[in-house]
């Protein structure tokens, strides 16, 4: 842990040294969290990556999310620290499947869940995320709508909207994973325990709940519940966040691990830092189209 404490007082030096903002998500490694300047869910980092004053952002996170960053600050370095830490879920929707779709329903607006790839965001309408996906499309003026890729959080929000919602055939394999029957299972074993699912599960879990929230809205939930156990049905990282924050409550997992998530390490984020490696570059063209879909979501509470 001495070497953990090291680095991470590099890491904070650096940080000033280079005046760079570190933003984590909450599926980040516990020791991640030491060194963020913003910990949350894909809405928090967003919106806090359009409102950064600092030169470079790096992005403890998968791609998709270091790309929003690029996207929402042009002029600044984003650093994403590995490589390899890249959303499955968004490499299942493709550009020209989106177009060919986009033919097939031509009267249909496409909301972009934010867990897709810069090009798809730049063929579409408007960006989501879990937080805000049900609003978002009752925003909407259209009466059908492209959901794309999250097929679970398509069906979610189809319970949620008289809108049509054409779902895409993708899904986060975390959060597929996640079963009624572990879920049942897990309320037996801790019977005063609420469930607290993430809208990324799929429909049979998603009814045993007793609260559906994005990441940091499970926080603040957690926060006002009178109840002192919560079963969290989303990537077990989510845990250590839960604890950190609301250290006098218990909190039980029943999500797997993001493989792809935990890939970020401390010495990724110092060598990054460092050597201003695996800087995050789109084509403007791209860019400024997916750009538009997420001031529109950014946009929409102002």
């Amino acid at each position: 842990m001495s070497n953990y404490n090291e680095l991470i007082q590099k890491i904070k030096e650096l940080k000033k040294e280079k005046n760079a903002v570190c933003l984590v998500h909450n599926y980040q490694r516990p020791e991640i969290y030491e060194i963020a300047d913003h910990i949350g869910d894909s809405l928090g980092v967003c919106r806090k990556a359009a409102k950064t004053e600092a030169e470079r952002i790096v992005f403890c996170g998968v791609d998709f999310m270091a790309e929003s960053a690029k996207i929402l600050n042009p002029d600044k370095i984003v650093l994403h620290p590995n490589k390899l830490s890249i959303c499955p879920m968004a490499q299942m929707a493709t550009v020209q499947e989106l177009k060919e779709k986009k033919k097939q329903f031509p009267d249909a607006a496409v909301v972009s869940y934010i867990n897709t790839t810069a090009a798809v965001k730049a063929e579409s309408d408007i960006c989501c995320t879990s937080a805000n996906a049900v609003e978002i499309v009752n925003s909407l003026k259209e009466k059908r709508i492209i959901f794309v890729p999250d097929k679970n959080l398509a069906l979610y929000v189809q319970t949620k909207t008289n809108k049509e919602i054409i779902p895409w055939n993708g899904y986060c394999y975390v959060h597929a994973k996640i079963s009624a029957e572990s879920a049942k299972k897990a309320k037996k074993t801790h019977p005063k325990a609420e469930l607290i699912v993430h809208p990324e599960c799929k429909l049979d879990v998603i009814e045993l709940a007793d609260a559906v929230c994005s990441t940091s809205q499970m926080i603040d939930h957690a926060k006002r519940s009178d109840a002192e156990e919560f079963i969290i049905a989303t990537e077990e990282g989510m845990i250590n966040r839960l604890k950190r924050e609301i250290p006098h409550k218990k909190f039980y997992t029943i999500g797997g691990v993001s493989l792809q998530m935990k890939k970020i390490t401390l010495e990724n984020v110092y060598e990054a830092l460092k050597k201003e490696q695996f800087e995050v570059k789109l084509q403007e063209e791209i860019r400024i189209k997916a750009k538009k879909a997420l001031d529109k979501m950014l946009d929409l509470k102002k």
